[in-house]
């Protein structure tokens, strides 16, 4: 355990998705003060089956909403803000792209404008955004000197959230850091859309797996619990001020298609052969996405510590497990 998080006053938003959840397990482990803002709650998710709000301040509401967050820093002396609240799904997006630019953009700027308006308490935010903030390039694997330029809605909202974090600081000088993930899975992920959990839960239930692509499209896929250590390493780094404003691509290394992701996770769960059917439906989806890690390796000596088949193994022993629950 690291004394630094003993007494800190954390502010978590997106604290009922599964990363959120991971995160603030974390951090009340090593001895942290959270606070939780919840929009909604969901009977299937981690939040709600382990109790986490009985072990937390929770706050009601969304970003959306100014003066609830304005209030929240204030009324519980938050010192360290993770913003991990967000719509997080492209499909969302592009069915809703307003809904997801009120919520990733707005609330963006609300939470970093109550942050601003009560910089004597804050010591350190961090914006957790998203690999689709590069939008399509031409040069992989992404690094962060590279131009954000989302085309599709989800992307453009997270390429204006980062926008919007180095504006706080540049102008303001808030101590803010933004990190960029790949595909980020996981125990808990209750998106049974997303790839991974998707073909879990497809494969315990001898049903087809289903590929919405035309399962080429090329991902780095990140384990929640390698990207719990990334946020916090670099939220302790940050008391040194020397990486504050800085942006960090945090990755596993892997590059691999959704075909070949199908592949690994049968291979993990003993599976022969499995039904798959390819619908090769998917619209607004980049083809090729993958980070370099290289810069958090280097200024704040972050490595991953979970490979592929042990976080895979890890993930199908939960769903196997949440299945035999009801």
């Amino acid at each position: 355990m690291s004394a630094f998080w003993s007494e800190k006053k954390v502010f978590i938003t997106g604290i009922t998705g599964f990363v959120g959840y991971w995160l603030a397990e974390r951090l009340l482990e090593q001895g942290a003060c959270v606070v939780g803002l919840v929009r909604d709650c969901v009977p299937e998710s981690n939040f709600s089956r382990f109790r986490l709000a009985d072990r937390i301040v929770t706050v009601s509401g969304a970003l959306e909403d100014y003066g609830l967050l304005e209030r929240t820093i204030n009324e519980y002396d938050i010192d360290t803000v993770f913003h991990l609240g967000a719509q997080t799904q492209v499909g969302v997006g592009n069915r809703s792209p307003l809904a997801t630019f009120e919520t990733n953009i707005r609330g963006t700027w609300n939470l970093l404008e109550a942050c601003r308006v009560h910089a004597s308490m804050i010591r350190r935010v961090v914006v957790a955004s998203s690999d689709k903030a590069y939008g399509d390039q031409k040069i992989l694997p992404y690094t962060e000197d590279a131009p954000l330029q989302g085309s599709h809605p989800y992307d453009v909202s997270k390429s204006c959230t980062d926008l919007l974090a180095s504006t706080y600081f540049n102008t303001y000088g808030l101590p803010v850091c933004i990190t960029r993930c790949g595909n980020i899975y996981g125990p808990g992920d209750t998106n049974l859309a997303r790839l991974i959990p998707g073909i879990i839960t497809w494969v315990l239930k001898g049903e087809p797996i289903v590929i919405r692509s035309d399962g080429m499209l090329v991902r780095d896929y990140f384990y929640v619990r390698d990207a719990v250590s990334a946020y916090m390493l670099l939220a302790e780094t940050m008391e040194a001020r020397s990486v504050v404003g800085e942006a960090f691509n945090f990755s596993s290394g892997l590059r691999i298609s959704v075909l070949d992701m199908t592949k690994k996770i049968l291979a993990v769960m003993h599976k022969t052969s499995h039904p798959v059917q390819v619908l090769n439906e998917a619209r607004g989806e980049i083809r090729d996405q993958y980070l370099s890690s290289d810069k958090a390796a280097r200024l704040i000596g972050w490595q991953p510590d979970y490979g592929l088949d042990e976080a895979l193994a890890e993930t199908v022993d939960y769903y196997a497990r949440l299945l035999q629950e009801r």
